[in-house]
């Protein structure tokens, strides 16, 4: 499909947009003319304070548009369209893989060459394996980065880092995304031509392509149109390796503006634009994994690929790069399309404020080519192109057998918001509406009905149905028999999140106990376990650590669905409950939330994407004690930090860990409510890369060692006992065993749990 723009002549007034007024959007496809109330809702978000948008198809633009300000506080700057942006690992395409790629066409440089070639301080600790290509692919098996432990500064400190450091994994095995690949290609670059990276991009690429204002280390000339990342700041890259390196690095330190990036991407369409060759466009922007591996990698760029996150949600054919600071620029080859969206998402704290408004702008574009749509509008959800056809909660099984079971019955539902079918009505006003069904009471979890409360709550009335709500989150945990009184049944519908110290569960289990006592039939309808019913992580809970936040010995992932928790509460702990569970169609135990094809809904205010819960089991182990776990940022459980945690070392130390599927980097946060509100807090943002390999529970207790190892004093790890629920493990870490031999200890638990598990399971 054309994204043809009819051009309004005279419409390029200062503000900037190539995208004219209200006679021009008509013409506008659907999805295109929805993209500045995308941008506009990030900004009213807090994302970002602006952005500059820029859409060219066929070499016509199509929108050109600045929104926002570039600049907020005591003196305020619009965002122009010629805003000058950090655009952090773009640099890793634009710059430092073009500029080896011309190095290989010249003969100078082989891909399947040992860096170590050009380079011979690098061999040494297993690194004298490792090719050009595997450095362009991130199959080189080095760290995400480096570490501040001796601290170092210095382009040749870094060097010097790199080069006696040892490989965690053999180069060509799996995928791992490191900045370290590009630095040490940006070395090569320097070794093999005479010329720094910088000076090397600017000679060969952005000057042969009239890339005017695209350039390392900013000077003054640029200020006045600069895009800063934290308040203050004036051509400092964010990247805190590359600041350290002096301002430039081939994982980041190039700034630019849309235009730049335009010129950038159509040059690639274009078959090279005079600076690389067709083929070696063609060899950049395909598969080149060693060994046809997954994820599929070109050489610097992502690919749409069956393993790897916003790859997955690539079109064929069809190729792009993110950065840190909220930069993106997507090629489609197909349609001969091209986006560049440029935010800073990090501004005016250094922390990450949200990714929707890239992803979001990216699905708009995609869905006006015509091509397939991506799965979900972020990556951040780790959506996959793979939705279950026929997929069917409970309810929905239920209300296609027209609800016999409780035909007849006065009925009661313990429900919130998330007790939706598939149409998304209310499981309260399906069961209202129900023939021979009487409903007749409501009563809702922690959260309440709307799932936005974050306190106790107390009874209300539903206003569609004029029924009462009675809260087990309130004066009482428990059902109270006189709102028990005349039920023949209670139907329990709500999602739950998968982890054991989740309420919901232990509120269902609550319900089954007031249930059984009275006589009263018990239905549950099932639901996916988001973070999938097949992975069982974490300690067994000790027996005599059984509460509201464990109401079961069992472990932190439980790898159940609540169906399947109903069954084993009611028959483990006898509590002889008249137990129906509507089963799911349509299910299996490996499926993620989004592989089920429904909207992710919160089932808890802090809950807001299945990143967070993937990380959940992990990053609350930590918040019983005294640390913020993010509440009252726009990204709760991505967030780790306290005002005492010095932010840019926990980064290292964890990063040091090469914990697998997830990264760290160093963030500055001020959390509005929770632990230390208004107070600003140094620590962590936890970036998932691989969910399929993350062991959230054991990423938890690797924060928990080296939070304690490096502030014994400071950190109040003691508390994490309620959540962790394992006095064993917490003491192996108070010990300083490595949390390895930590997760080791807890399997002889697993064992035991899984034949007890398995008698329950219903896929």
């Amino acid at each position: 499909m054309k994204l043809r723009l009819a051009w309004c002549l005279g419409g390029l007034v200062a503000a900037a947009v190539v995208l004219c007024a209200a006679a021009a959007a008509a013409l506008l496809p659907e999805p295109i003319a929805a993209i500045p109330e995308a941008v506009e809702a990030a900004i009213r978000s807090g994302e970002t304070p602006g952005a500059v948008v820029l859409v060219v198809q066929d070499g016509e633009t199509v929108v050109r548009r600045a929104f926002g300000h570039r600049r907020l506080g005591a003196h305020p700057a619009p965002m122009t369209p010629d805003t000058v942006f950090d655009l952090a690992s773009l640099t890793k395409v634009v710059a430092t893989a073009t500029a080896v790629m011309q190095l290989v066409e010249s003969g100078r440089l082989g891909l399947d060459d040992p860096a170590a070639l050009y380079w011979r301080e690098f061999a040494g600790g297993g690194k004298e394996r490792i090719t050009v290509r595997q450095l362009l692919t991130h199959y080189s098996g080095l760290r995400p980065g480096l570490t501040l432990k001796p601290p170092w500064s210095g382009y040749r400190a870094a060097l010097e880092r790199i080069a006696r450091d040892s490989l965690p994994q053999p180069p060509g095995t799996s995928f791992n995304y490191s900045d370290l690949n590009f630095v040490v290609l940006a070395e090569l670059v320097r070794r093999v031509s005479g010329e720094p990276v910088d000076v090397y991009a600017r000679r060969h690429i952005f000057e042969p392509l009239g890339m005017r204002d695209a350039v390392f280390a900013p000077g003054p000339a640029l200020y006045g149109r600069l895009a800063p990342t934290m308040e203050g700041s004036r051509g400092v890259p964010h990247d805190p390796n590359t600041r350290r390196m002096g301002g430039v690095s081939g994982a980041a330190g190039l700034f630019a503006t849309a235009d730049d990036l335009g010129r950038f991407a159509q040059a690639l369409l274009d078959g090279g634009g005079g600076v690389l060759k067709p083929a070696t466009v063609q060899a950049m922007t395909a598969p080149q994994s060693p060994g046809g591996r997954l994820p599929a990698r070109g050489l610097g760029w992502a690919l749409s690929s069956p393993a790897g996150n916003w790859s997955e949600m690539l079109p064929a054919g069809s190729f792009g790069h993110k950065g840190f600071t909220g930069t993106m620029l997507w090629v489609d080859p197909a349609t001969r399309t091209y986006l560049v969206v440029l935010s800073s998402r990090v501004y005016p704290d250094g922390e990450p404020h949200g990714d929707a408004l890239r992803d979001r702008v990216f699905g708009l574009v995609v869905a006006a080519t015509g091509r397939p749509a991506p799965a979900a509008s972020s990556p951040a959800a780790l959506a996959r192109p793979r939705p279950e056809p026929g997929f069917m909660a409970g309810v929905d099984v239920l209300s296609a057998e027209r609800f016999a079971p409780l035909w007849g019955k006065r009925v009661g539902v313990v429900t919130n918001h998330t007790g939706l079918d598939a149409a998304g009505r209310r499981t309260i006003d399906l069961l209202h509406q129900a023939p021979g069904v009487k409903l007749a009471a409501i009563f809702t979890p922690e959260h309440g009905l709307s799932g936005k409360a974050d306190a106790k709550v107390g009874n209300t009335r539903d206003a569609a149905t004029g029924l009462p709500v009675h809260s087990l989150y309130g004066d009482s945990l428990r059902p109270k028999p006189e709102s028990l009184k005349g039920l023949d049944a209670l139907v329990f519908d709500v999602q739950d999140a998968g982890v054991r110290f989740y309420t919901y569960m232990s509120t269902m289990a609550y319900a089954m106990e007031a249930a059984a006592r009275r006589g009263i039939e018990f239905f549950v309808l099932d639901r996916p376990n988001p973070i999938t019913a097949a992975a069982v992580a974490g300690p067994v809970l000790d027996g005599d650590l059984k509460g509201f936040t464990a109401y079961f010995p069992m472990p932190v992932r439980h790898g159940m669905t609540l169906g399947e928790l109903a069954r084993m509460f009611n028959a483990e702990n006898r509590i002889g409950a008249r137990l129906t569970v509507v089963p799911m169609k349509g299910y299996r135990r490996d499926m993620w939330f989004d592989e089920t094809g429904r909207p992710w809904v919160n089932p808890s205010p802090n809950l807001r994407s299945l990143t967070q819960a993937v990380l959940y089991p992990g990053v609350a182990l930590s918040e019983a004690s005294n640390v913020s776990v993010g509440r009252g940022t726009a990204t709760p459980f991505e967030l780790l930090g306290a005002p005492w945690i010095e932010a840019e070392r926990l980064a290292d130390e964890l990063r040091a860990r090469n914990v697998p599927g997830v990264d760290f980097s160093a963030v500055r946060f001020t959390p509005a409510s929770g632990p230390y509100t208004g107070q600003t807090c140094e620590g962590v943002w936890l970036r998932v890369v691989d969910r399929d390999r993350l062991d959230s529970v054991g990423m938890g207790v690797e924060v928990l060692s080296t939070l304690y190892r490096l502030y014994p004093t400071q950190f109040q790890i003691d508390r994490a006992l309620t959540l962790l629920g394992s006095r064993a493990a917490l003491l192996a870490i108070k010990e300083g065993q490595d949390p390895s031999a930590v997760a080791a200890a807890w399997q002889a638990g697993l064992e035991r749990f899984h034949p007890t598990r398995a008698l329950y399971l219903l896929y």
